[in-house]
């Protein structure tokens, strides 16, 4: 056994029995015990500990793997403007309002305008709250269309700010702000930074610890019923620590694969009894459902064909812990599908149709914004059309546009995952779409292009290009499960909460007193339409607002900060 990794798990099986804030021998602690019980340590339910903390509130955060959650394994691209230093150093002074113009388009009065005029004005101290917990941004400005942007650059056009119809109702700038780290490590930094300064705040955390009954009094939190893991060999612990997060990114890229890989998972919850923990107050931050296959054909049957981003925990659980206490859900049919037509950016300049050879969109379009438009109006089913000129720049472009894993998916797509060609009738009948449909989609595209004038779909009008140089190509961009050219996926709907504390409202309205849900596990700002660092924002921006709440609640106010 290698000796360094053999101490490196030994070390991190010492430091999960440091954190055991309950002794083996008393699992059952006073009611004082907490002030503040969180499941889940993503982002959410880590921003929920710095808040309540600061605020002087005992915290203790259960998790029933080791933490990090989807958060960790995410790109790290948070959502922030109105005016960011990195933003101004950019050449782009953001404004609170310019910002609620644009998100006021995706939100769809998902939340309340209270509460979106809140995210949107407080944004700039929110960003710089995160630095001030370890949170590292740069300015460096992508200055392409991307879906995640390089270690050259850490500030990009991250949603649809260029795109119409949005760019007509406010002023387009850069708002995702990537956490400086290299590769796909940005979502990891992020997450280990909130969950040191978490811990230097005196926050406990139980980890291998499943909770499993929000328990009440007269209508009150009263505490958490879990399933903790008292004892794990060492052997045990290191098969886990080495496959969870191999299955977690396996069943992203083959489902079917990932869910076979065993972890032993079964094994180490053999080994776990029941704990009891006292608290006023409850924070359900515990994910969304996208691995709970049952819930998601039941809710989201269009979306079938997603690899579910995020781990295991994403089961729905945190969510139906708030269910069995009589708390509401909305937007469970709503999932964000990341099938993106860049990098590269010359991709942008085909067009993307239907079955019947209809335009789908403009394809300068947020990824999952055009996979959203293609799922409700032509089955989840389209294809990329591409012409020899288009096809050559995109090769071009390759090797300095794209993140190796972009450069894994897209060399797929310019080989094995795309048709080919002399005309456009023989690439209608190769793709099994509509070969008259096709002819009138690009003779319109072609004539905007030629003659200078508006896109009939409104794309911009510097990605135009005739698609005329034979061969042509066509790339099947549908909801469909491929170990190559996959599409991630993630569920946006979950428990309702009041806008202003994060609270878990029931179906009539009312609050269920000391039940907080915060992330993927509560409705939020991201819930009706996703774009890169929506989710991240909003875990940050709905568990610092329920972690304070709470600690508030439990009369804890003195505040640490």
């Amino acid at each position: 056994m290698d000796s360094t990794k053999d101490a490196s798990v030994r070390n991190r099986r010492n430091e999960i029995s440091r954190s055991w804030p309950i002794s083996a021998t008393d699992r059952r602690p006073g009611a004082d015990q907490f002030d503040v019980v969180i499941v889940g340590f993503g982002a959410a339910g880590a921003c929920a500990a710095i808040a309540a903390a600061e605020h002087g509130a005992r915290v203790l955060v259960v998790d029933r793997s080791l933490g990090g959650g989807a958060s960790a394994l995410s790109g790290g691209v948070v959502y922030a403007g109105g005016g960011t230093r990195y933003q101004y150093a950019a050449g782009y002074p953001d404004t609170p309002r310019e910002m609620y113009c644009y998100l006021s388009q995706e939100v769809a009065g998902v939340v309340n305008d209270a509460t979106l005029q809140r995210f949107c004005e407080e944004s700039v101290q929110r960003l710089s709250w995160l630095e001030q917990h370890g949170a590292r941004f740069a300015g460096m400005l992508c200055d392409y269309k991307t879906s995640y942007p390089t270690d050259r650059h850490y500030l990009y056009f991250s949603g649809n700010e260029q795109a119409y119809p949005y760019c007509l109702h406010a002023m387009p700038a850069p708002r995702g702000h990537r956490q400086v780290a290299k590769g796909m490590g940005s979502g990891r930094a992020l997450w280990q930074a909130l969950r040191r300064s978490a811990e230097s705040l005196g926050v406990q955390f139980l980890p291998l610890t499943r909770a499993e009954e929000v328990l009440m009094v007269d209508g009150r939190v009263a505490g958490l019923r879990c399933r903790s893991v008292t004892d794990c060999n060492l052997i045990m612990l290191q098969h886990y620590l080495r496959t969870a997060p191999l299955r977690a990114k396996l069943t992203n890229w083959a489902p079917a694969i990932g869910r076979a890989l065993p972890t032993g998972e079964r094994r180490l919850w053999r080994r776990s009894g029941e704990l009891i923990v006292e608290a006023p107050n409850v924070i359900l931050a515990a994910g969304g459902f996208a691995f709970n296959r049952d819930m998601l054909l039941y809710n989201a049957p269009a979306y079938a064909g997603i690899s579910p981003m995020g781990t295991e925990g994403d089961d729905g659980s945190g969510i139906m812990l708030g269910v069995s206490v009589g708390g509401a859900t909305a937007y469970l049919n709503r999932l964000a599908a990341w099938r993106f037509l860049s990098p590269p950016s010359a991709m942008l300049q085909g067009v993307s149709v239907g079955v019947n050879g209809e335009r789908i969109a403009n394809e300068d379009l947020y990824g999952a914004t055009h996979a959203d438009v293609m799922v409700r109006n032509f089955g989840g089913k389209g294809f990329l059309i591409l012409d020899a000129a288009m096809w050559q720049r995109a090769r071009a472009q390759l090797p300095y546009q794209t993140t190796p894993l972009q450069r894994l998916q897209m060399a797929a797509v310019l080989t094995t995952e795309r048709r080919k060609a002399a005309t456009l009738d023989e690439l209608a009948v190769k793709l099994d779409i509509s070969p008259s449909g096709l002819a009138a989609t690009v003779a319109a595209y072609n004539h905007a292009a030629a003659e200078s004038l508006q896109d009939p779909a409104r794309k911009a009008t510097a990605m135009l290009r005739p698609l005329r140089q034979p061969p042509f190509y066509g790339v099947d961009i549908s909801i469909r499960p491929s170990m190559a050219y996959f599409v991630p996926g993630m569920t946006l709907g979950g428990l309702k909460v009041d806008g202003a504390s994060g609270e878990v409202l029931r179906d009539d309205g009312s609050a269920i007193s000391g039940l907080y849900a915060a992330g993927r596990t509560a409705v939020g700002v991201c819930s009706n339409s996703y774009i890169s660092g929506l989710s991240l924002a909003d875990c940050v921006f709905s568990g610092k607002r329920a972690g304070e709440h709470a600690a508030v609640r439990a009369g804890t106010t003195s505040s640490r900060h």
